[in-house]
């Protein structure tokens, strides 16, 4: 859960990096990895709740929640490999959750059940908290299983997925969305092929609360690069809004990440000139600076509340 974003900020004395904290509880999620009842004793011991039921799962991580607001926290990050709308009954949440304390096999119907249940309760905390709500999904993780054991994960030998989502996806928000708890929402794929669907999902959910509310995240991980982000730009273009784009996201916590950020407003500028060239954009500088400037830093200040 302590995963970083950051923004920038400028003040008299000179240039500031400011560090912000971002919720991500992706092991509380990760029902049938093998770990999961180890970091559930760990969350007890964290949150000061014992964690022995899904309801005092969600006791702890809403104490968390609270604390990372407390610290400045404005936003969380979901990494999931695709989105799951499978129907569930509370008591079969406690007993999927019973099941994997105790170490027993889940089913896939039961695993997908309680990632829903989780995600679902997640974005009600994120909605009543104010937050932003990211969702980052199409990776295939630990391919290779010998150097999975040997070096563990997150090592390098994960690679972009294909799922069948968009309906689960549609359903998810739909039923945060019918209940006015749809928190601000950002959407990022790992897969190119999906770059038209999230473009056009967005609109279906957008309220008029706020410009944007609804946003298809940058390239990401093997899409930040020039194809990819360029791809991933084109298609809001086409088909959503490209002037209200909350723009690049670094989600490292390495400095030497941060010219990523230089290289996408390259990108950006060079895709709007060739439009101009082409004739497709007017040839209006003073505007067209400020959609730059807007979808370079001003759109992720308003979007994300950082004041």
């Amino acid at each position: 859960m302590d995963d970083l974003r950051y923004h920038k900020a400028t003040r008299e004395s000179g240039f500031e990096i400011k560090m912000i904290p971002a919720w991500r509880p992706d092991k509380a999620m990760n029902i049938e990895k093998s770990d999961f009842a180890e970091y559930m004793k760990t969350l007890s011991e964290v949150s000061g709740i014992e964690v022995d039921s899904y309801k005092h799962l969600q006791d702890a991580l809403q104490k968390r929640h609270d604390f990372f607001a407390e610290n400045g926290c404005k936003l969380s990050d979901h990494g999931i490999e695709e989105f799951y709308d499978e129907e569930y009954t509370d008591s079969q949440i406690e007993t999927i959750f019973s099941k994997a304390l105790r170490g027993l096999q889940l089913s896939v119907i039961e695993i997908r059940q309680y990632k829903h249940a989780f995600l679902k309760d997640c974005a009600v905390m994120d909605y009543e908290a104010g937050w932003t709500q990211q969702y980052h999904y199409g990776a295939i993780r630990d391919n290779n299983t010998l150097m999975f054991d040997r070096l563990g994960p997150d090592t390098g030998f994960d690679s972009i997925g294909e799922f069948n989502t968009a309906r689960a996806m549609s359903h998810f928000l739909n039923e945060l969305n019918v209940t006015n708890r749809l928190a601000r929402t950002i959407l990022y794929t790992l897969n190119p092929c999906a770059n038209e669907v999230i473009a056009t999902m967005l609109g279906n959910f957008q309220d008029g609360s706020e410009p944007g509310k609804i946003q298809f995240g940058s390239g990401w991980w093997f899409n930040d690069q020039l194809d990819g982000m360029t791809r991933q730009m084109n298609a809001l273009s086409v088909l959503g809004l490209l002037s209200r784009f909350v723009g690049m996201l670094t989600d490292s916590r390495s400095f030497l990440s941060y010219p990523r950020h230089e290289y996408f407003r390259r990108l950006l500028c060079n895709l709007l000139g060739n439009d101009v060239e082409k004739g497709l954009l007017p040839n209006d500088m003073e505007r067209l600076g400020e959609m730059v400037e807007d979808i370079s830093y001003n759109n992720a200040r308003r979007y994300f509340k950082f004041y």
